[in-house]
C-alpha cells in the first residue's frame, strides 16, 4: 500500500486556480491515507531523491518532461497531473485531464512501461518539431494559451499555413542517409492523435522502442492544409497517411540538419535551432495510468 508520495507542482502552469488546484490534490491523498510532499520545479531533484515510489508532475507538458527525465531507468513511477494548455503526454497516454480522476489513476491505475528519448542530450517524452511546428509555437504566446486554451495552437497554425517556406533537411540514420526539402519534421516518442504532423505512420506507438519520424513538403497553403487534413484522418484509421509530399518512418535514433538553420520545439518548448539528435531508451519510463 502507498504510504507516501513526491510532486512537483508548477503554479505557473494553465490558467487554473494553483492554490485551490494544490488544496484539492492535496485533500485527494490525503483522502487516501497517502502523506504528500510538495515540491516547486526547480526542486524537481529533490523530489525524486526523496525515495518516493510514485513521484508526480503536476504541470503541463514541460513540467512533465522534466520530472521523466529524472526518473528514466529509477524504478519509480511517474504519476501525471495535467494542468498545461495542450497536455499532450496526458492525452497520448489515455490519462485523464480532469484533477480528480488524474489523482486517482496515479494512485490507482496500472503501471506502463513506455520508452523515453533524449533530443540533443536533453530530456523528450513527447516530440521534438522542426519548421512549421517550431514556428507555431513561437507565434502561440501566453495570453492567447490562457485565453484559447489548445485553440490557440491552431489559430496560430493557420497564420503559419501562409508563411511557412520549404527548407533543406538532411535526415542520417545509422546506415542510410537523405537529403530532401521539407516545411515540417516531427520526431515522436508519444503523441496523441491531435499531434497531427506526428502521424505520418498513423499511429505513434509510446513502448515499440522505436521514434516516429514524419516529414512534410508543402509549399503553397492549398497543399498544407490537404496535407494537414489526410494526417488527421490517418490519425483516426490508425493507418499510415499515403501521399507523395508526406514521407514517414521509425528509427531508433536519427540526426537531422536543416539549410537554413530551423528553430526547434521540444515538448512544447522552444529549444534553440537545428541541428539536432534525437535517440530513443527503449523502456525507460514507468508511468501510472488508467486501467484496461
Amino acid at each position: 500500500m502507498l504510504e507516501s508520495a513526491a510532486i512537483v507542482f508548477n503554479p505557473a502552469s494553465g490558467a487554473g486556480d494553483p492554490d485551490a488546484d494544490l488544496t484539492l490534490i492535496r485533500e485527494i491523498f490525503a483522502g487516501e491515507g497517502v502523506d504528500l510532499t510538495v515540491y516547486p520545479p526547480q526542486e524537481a531533484r529533490q523530489a525524486v531523491d526523496s525515495g518516493s515510489r510514485l513521484v508526480l508532475a503536476a504541470g503541463g507538458d514541460g513540467t512533465v518532461s522534466a520530472v521523466a527525465d529524472l526518473l528514466i531507468g529509477s524504478g519509480q513511477a511517474l504519476g501525471v497531473v495535467p494542468r498545461g494548455t495542450a497536455n499532450a503526454f496526458a492525452l497520448g497516454l489515455g490519462i485523464p485531464l480532469g484533477l480528480e480522476a488524474a489523482c486517482t489513476t496515479a494512485l490507482r491505475g496500472a503501471e506502463r512501461v513506455i520508452d523515453a528519448a533524449r533530443c540533443n542530450g536533453r530530456p523528450m517524452t513527447l516530440l521534438a518539431g522542426i519548421g512549421f511546428e517550431a514556428e507555431t509555437v513561437e507565434k502561440t504566446d501566453r495570453e492567447a494559451k490562457e485565453s484559447w486554451g489548445p485553440l490557440a495552437y491552431f489559430l496560430a497554425g493557420a497564420r503559419q499555413l501562409g508563411e511557412q517556406e520549404l527548407f533543406e533537411v538532411t535526415l542520417d540514420m545509422e546506415s542510410y542517409s537523405h537529403t530532401l526539402p521539407a516545411s515540417a519534421v516531427t520526431v515522436a516518442n508519444v503523441a496523441p492523435a491531435t499531434s497531427f504532423l506526428a502521424q505520418g505512420c498513423g499511429e505513434v506507438v509510446p513502448d515499440d522502442g522505436l521514434l516516429d519520424v514524419t516529414v512534410g513538403i508543402a509549399d503553397t497553403r492549398i497543399e498544407a492544409v490537404l496535407t494537414f487534413l489526410d494526417l488527421m484522418w490517418s490519425a483516426l484509421q490508425k493507418k499510415a497517411v499515403e501521399r507523395e509530399n508526406v514521407i514517414h518512418f521509425r528509427t531508433n535514433r536519427v540526426r537531422i540538419s536543416a539549410t537554413p538553420p530551423q528553430k526547434l520545439v521540444i515538448d512544447g518548448e522552444l529549444s534553440g535551432l537545428t541541428p539536432v539528435e534525437v535517440e530513443v531508451v527503449p523502456g525507460g519510463l514507468l508511468v501510472m495510468v488508467p486501467r484496461a
